[in-house]
């Protein structure tokens, strides 16, 4: 309705007071949520200019009812009784045992041995173990050279493995900030700087690091579809983003100044050096996709090298020579077009077929096919907040029927059938064509709806999941790791950061104990093999997707 020419003497009818009295119900919503948006915005530029005058701003503090909107979709998904406590003694590794004796001249005589009352307590110790060694040195005057004893693997520079076991597990594990570690050391009798501890929580010899790259090349390997995501870093007090990628046997980050279908491209092929591009129909296809010219297509068909590989310094001197006028957007588009054909043709790295994502448009056109997250869409409509009693029943009774399809997206994953497939087309079709007349969410079913195809690629693959949260839970990760220490202060300390994050997620991932990852790595034992290694080993036996 038109409410700017509405004339109420119009209405002759109750159906068109319906009509009428709906349009104020949505112009009402629009105002109170356009009303709530410039309050936070003008409580935010507040605070702002309190800081500037070197204040503090309001408090963050939650009411208590929660203060901020719940999105979380858990409750709607978690079935009744699917989680039970169970017994964790199974679990714990016994250390040593000891016999406790009573006093049998304490016993009545008739007393008679029954066995043993097992009773099992966790500890740990905590000592010193500074050592002395005393390494035998010889000199040969015929070879005028010096022979030392070697130390112990795992010993080297200042620190024994032990305190260099603690500091990496403290730092990456456990989010404990290098002050509060050094705290820690200096209570229990080590000497230590603040500046060691800072050295102690890189990766010197960078052998962790090459590990790391085995673990992005294995978890590639082990499936064709993978999880994706990202998450805001500061790094030198500058921000960049840090990009998970993951499956259920591994996660890997990459921090990167940006977040652009280059630098997504970059991630997946673990690449810090140029990039390559390559031209051919798929990407003159691609380029249109993008909204390019024939013009432009033509051009690049005339006067650049087709279906071969071109250097970055190639590319980008035949870009500024045959097509110096283009802009900014289009010269990007036709970078993302030739680097992606070139990630698809090259033979040196695997090759994500399909990857799961939230709807973020840099994820889009990379892969053969992309997957939608149920959830992360989900959470758009509980970011709705109706004022209007009616329009609170009305997403309430659609987010429960949403909820309801989402059970059958999972039982058709148990079960697939063509069958069943076919209705489940129908209802998405059904479902998300509703009009409720509540504006906002009648927008919101219809954003749904024109993402039919990638919400829906499960019922082309039952195998993967319904939702981002392997790569949601990798992100929340790196958050909490960046609320503790607030981000790394330079390259080095960057790479620690993601080569670290990647061995604790995955090590957790295969069931393998971080800490002892370190002490094997540390001390040199060779107990644990490579984690690449691992991954794929375990995706032999348990493959997660073997065809497109």
């Amino acid at each position: 309705m038109d409410i700017a020419n509405f004339d109420p003497e119009k209405i002759c009818d109750l159906n068109g007071a319906k009509i009428a009295f709906r349009a104020f119900l949505n112009i009402f919503e629009e105002l109170q949520t356009e009303n709530a948006r410039l309050r936070n915005e003008n409580q935010e530029l507040r605070d702002e200019i309190m800081r500037l005058k070197g204040e503090k701003g309001k408090p963050n503090i939650p009411g208590n009812k929660g203060g901020s909107t719940n999105v979380s979709s858990e409750k709607e998904r978690r079935k009744p009784g699917s989680w039970a406590k169970g017994s964790k003694n199974d679990k714990i590794k016994i250390t040593r045992r000891e016999v406790q004796r009573l006093d049998r001249s304490k016993l009545p005589s008739d007393a008679e041995f029954k066995g043993y009352e097992e009773t099992i307590i966790q500890d740990i110790k905590i000592s010193l173990d500074n050592v002395l060694f005393q390494r035998e040195k010889y000199y040969s005057p015929s070879r005028q050279e010096t022979f030392l004893a070697p130390l112990p693997p795992g010993y080297s520079g200042q620190y024994g493995p032990g305190i260099k076991v603690f500091v990496l597990s403290q730092y990456y594990l456990c989010n404990v900030t290098e002050p509060k570690i050094k705290a820690f050391l200096d209570s229990v009798g080590v000497t230590i700087s603040e500046g060691e501890v800072s050295t102690l929580v890189l990766d010197p010899d960078q052998k962790f690091r090459r590990e790391r790259e085995d673990v992005l090349k294995a978890g590639l390997t082990s499936s064709t579809y993978q999880h994706m995501d990202d998450t805001g870093t500061r790094v030198d007090g500058k921000n960049q983003h840090c990009h998970i990628i993951c499956n259920s046997y591994f996660t890997y980050y990459s921090t990167r100044p940006r977040k652009d279908r280059l630098t997504i491209l970059d991630v997946l092929l673990g690449r810090t050096g140029e990039r390559c591009y390559y031209l051919n129909e798929k990407a003159y296809t691609l380029i249109r996709g993008f909204n390019g010219s024939e013009r432009i297509i033509r051009l690049l068909q005339t006067t650049f090298p087709q279906e071969r590989e071109i250097s970055e310094k190639d590319f980008l001197g035949l870009l500024q020579k045959h097509l110096p006028e283009i802009g900014a957007i289009q010269r990007m588009r036709i970078l993302e077009a030739g680097a992606i054909v070139a990630y698809h043709v090259q033979t040196s790295f695997p090759i994500v077929y399909l990857l799961i994502t939230d709807d973020a448009p840099q994820f889009k056109e990379i892969t053969a096919e992309h997957a939608l997250c149920w959830v992360h869409d989900g959470r758009h409509y509980k970011k709705l907040q109706p004022w209007v009693q009616l329009h609170r029943k009305q997403l309430d009774d659609f987010l429960d029927s949403y909820w309801k399809y989402y059970d059958q997206l999972l039982q058709f994953k148990q079960n697939p059938c063509p069958e069943v497939r076919a209705r489940l087309e129908k209802e998405f079709e059904v479902l998300f064509s509703t009009k409720t007349g509540y504006d906002q969410l009648d927008e919101r079913i219809g954003k749904t709806l024109a993402k039919k195809a990638s919400l829906l690629k499960v019922i082309d693959h039952p195998e993967i999941p319904l939702h981002n949260n392997p790569a949601e839970l990798g992100a929340r990760t790196r958050v909490r790791k960046r609320d503790a220490s607030f981000g790394p202060r330079n390259e080095k300390g960057k790479e620690a950061w993601d080569t670290f994050m990647t061995h604790v997620e995955t090590t957790k991932k295969l069931g393998i104990s971080f800490f002892e990852f370190l002490t094997d790595r540390i001390f040199g034992t060779k107990t644990i093999a490579n984690l690449g290694t691992v991954i794929t080993e375990l995706a032999k036996r348990n493959p997660l997707c073997n065809s497109p």
